[in-house]
């Protein structure tokens, strides 16, 4: 049922993945009948050029690539940034001294797209569900309105359908990272005790985090109260772990830029009977999505496999929505396991299997699990937790 490899990967990407991304991007446009894509998100820029950098917490600067239909992506960005793109396969960048308000970079972008609004082209931007304009709309409209023969359409399904399917040397940066969030959770009944702060368990979860190889713990909530929590996305408080709490941690750990996302529950000294009822639905739940994540097999299929499974404890499914979503880059990828989404599994998708239960007064457990789909189905990427809710 694993996939696990104890052998640490290699950082970034050689050359030949980049060209491969964009060869297939380039595949879908002419399919689409446009001229190029007008990237400015982190994630998208990184994909196709490799570009990594924390600097992107900064709102200050935009930053563009453009993916023409043919040749490699052209970088659009500040001055900051060349030093760090010229490490990059790519070759043609193009920057300008930033922040500059008056013109942020759209001077270049005019200068690089005249020609295909003068040939009245079409060229793709990302409108689509989670996807977001990472840049002033001012800017954004300035741009149109010097490009008036420039037709733009949504290539957000373009970018779905790349980014949705992982390559193995992604894969490999996946399996790393959750290993490394496996070893984590191995060690929180040692991180963690009855009377001790809940914001200390968080800080002693991100040192072990850290020391076990990861290279940032950007995504850690989690909840702890009497007989359950009441919701899943908590900051700690100073508030002491007491006996009878049961406990939950969901981390988003990277590792070279590649996210896990999962979570794990414990019961402090002892968990009460309707906590257990809950950990076991959860975990039965677990395993049937992983038997229905193969192949061919739809989200909504999946969502509906692990629902049948929590509605022996909770018609509701705890309200959350979906039960899973991609994983890579982003905590939080294309696609959905919800009833909304008719999405086909294919070989190479990385998911997370999330199933919640809501139970007692108010009270809500989440289990979640990693996978990556082979031809012959699901495989884990995490260690697979007990069936029984284990206790501290």
């Amino acid at each position: 049922m694993s996939d696990t490899r104890p052998t640490r990967p290699d950082r970034g990407f050689l050359e030949a993945e980049h060209a491969a991304r964009t060869g297939r991007a380039q595949a879908l446009m002419a399919e689409r009948g446009l001229a190029g894509l007008l990237l400015m998100t982190e994630p998208e820029v990184r994909y196709f050029s490799g570009f990594h950098t924390a600097f992107w917490q900064s709102p200050t600067r935009p930053w563009f690539l453009f993916v023409p239909i043919e040749g490699k992506p052209i970088a659009i960005i500040p001055e900051i940034g060349v030093a760090l793109m010229r490490q990059t396969w790519l070759d043609d960048i193009r920057s300008w001294s930033a922040p500059a308000p008056r013109d942020d970079g759209i001077g270049l972008l005019v200068g690089l797209l005249s020609p295909l609004a003068q040939s009245g082209a079409t060229i793709g931007v990302l409108k689509g569900h989670e996807t977001a304009l990472r840049m002033p709309l001012g800017d954004y409209e300035r741009l149109l309105a010097a490009l008036p023969g420039l037709a733009i359409a949504d290539a957000t399904d373009i970018m779905r359908t790349l980014r949705m399917v992982k390559s193995e040397a992604e894969i490999a940066k996946l399996r790393h990272i959750c290993a490394i969030g496996s070893e984590t959770f191995a060690r929180v009944p040692d991180l963690a005790h009855c009377g001790q702060p809940f914001e200390e368990t968080f800080r002693a979860f991100r040192r072990e985090a850290l020391a076990q190889g990861a290279d940032d713990v950007p995504y850690l909530v989690g909840g702890a109260d009497q007989a359950g929590y009441h919701d899943v996305i908590s900051p700690p408080t100073r508030r002491p772990l007491r006996r009878g709490d049961i406990m939950m941690l969901d981390t988003g750990a990277t590792w070279d830029g590649y996210y896990c996302d999962f979570d794990r529950n414990w019961a402090i000294g002892y968990a009460d009977d309707m906590s257990r009822r809950a950990h076991d639905v959860l975990w039965r739940a677990t395993e049937v999505g992983i038997a229905a994540a193969r192949p061919g097999a739809t989200c909504r299929e999946l969502f509906q496999a692990m629902r049948d499974v929590i509605s022996e404890m909770d018609d509701e499914g705890g309200n959350i929505g979906r039960l899973g979503h991609g994983l890579g880059m982003q905590l939080t990828e294309w696609p959905s396991l919800a009833a909304f989404d008719q999405t086909v599994l294919k070989e190479g998708m990385v998911l997370t299997l999330e199933p919640s239960v809501g139970y007692g007064d108010g009270r809500i457990m989440v289990h979640e699990e990693n996978i990556v789909l082979r031809p012959d189905g699901a495989k884990l990427l995490t260690t697979r937790t007990a069936p029984e809710l284990p206790a501290i």
